[in-house]
């Protein structure tokens, strides 16, 4: 299991199994698609007219379950990070709940179900927010595409990528950026898609002293990299390319060298619990 730091100052990360403290803002997560992103952030959320929680605007705390959604829509999911104020909170643990679809006409703010309370097939918290001027946008978090691996990354696009370190080096990166190191692909920043890739760096570190740093990246120009002696294994930068990708079939998992660190964005840092 993974759980997040905080990076976003002011806001805290609860844990999805702590109970939310009424009056105390939030970061949150919403899944949907890259057009209805973009919508929401013109003109707002709007709240679902009813759910498993009636109506209101559905949220996670988790940003596992939220990178779930929309499920008939894998290849254009991406993620709104946002901070929430939940105001008074009401807790439905059971389904059946008597307050289940009317805890906003007595009083509540915002609805939560816990994890593994039996309200969701998925066994991840929810939470329900009334009103959504209670909702304020931070970013937006782009695929990590690691069920679509080894697709291809599209040229010139963001991706949601991986780097593991240790915990001390993590908070270098954050204070000062990425350096570039020599490797497989030559000089550059490796990134991977897949997070547990990211888990299992450095070998030589303990495994309660890594951290993964989740990071967005603009790929820019994409050199493919798939056999042992392609003859821009080392030299991609030379001939324009931003960006080298080792598909899987290549390595055992997929790689990237990125080539300047500023295409590299941190969004937070995850560790194992």
């Amino acid at each position: 299991m993974w759980a997040e730091s905080d990076l976003y100052p002011g806001v805290p990360c609860l844990q999805s199994n702590t109970e939310p403290v009424n009056g105390t803002v939030y970061r949150m997560y919403h899944g949907t698609t890259e057009r209805a992103a973009e919508q929401i952030k013109v003109s707002g959320f709007q709240p679902s007219q009813d759910g498993m929680l009636g109506r209101g605007v559905y949220l996670s705390r988790d940003l596992n379950k939220a990178s779930r959604y929309p499920l008939d829509k894998p290849y254009e999911r991406v993620v709104i990070r946002v901070k929430v104020n939940v105001g008074k909170v009401k807790k439905i643990d059971q389904q059946g709940h008597p307050l289940q679809k009317t805890w906003h006409d007595h009083g509540y703010d915002t609805a939560w179900c816990p994890p593994n309370s039996g309200m969701v097939r998925s066994g991840l918290e929810e939470d329900c927010v009334w009103d959504p001027k209670r909702i304020t946008i931070i970013d937006v978090i782009p695929p990590s595409l690691q069920n679509a691996i080894p697709v291809d990354p599209v040229e010139d696009k963001n991706y949601t990528m991986f780097y593991g370190t240790s915990k001390e080096d993590a908070e270098k990166i954050k204070a000062h950026g990425f350096c570039q190191s020599n490797g497989i692909l030559g000089r550059g920043v490796y990134l991977s898609r897949d997070v547990e890739k990211a888990f299992n760096v450095p070998a030589h570190v303990p495994v309660h002293q890594r951290s993964v740093l989740r990071v967005k990246v603009n790929v820019g120009k994409v050199k493919k990299i798939d056999y042992q002696g392609h003859p821009l294994q080392k030299t991609w930068h030379d001939f324009g390319h931003d960006t080298a990708w080792c598909p899987p079939l290549y390595v055992t998992c997929e790689q990237h060298c990125v080539w300047d660190p500023k295409r590299i964005t941190v969004i937070d840092v995850i560790r194992p619990n």
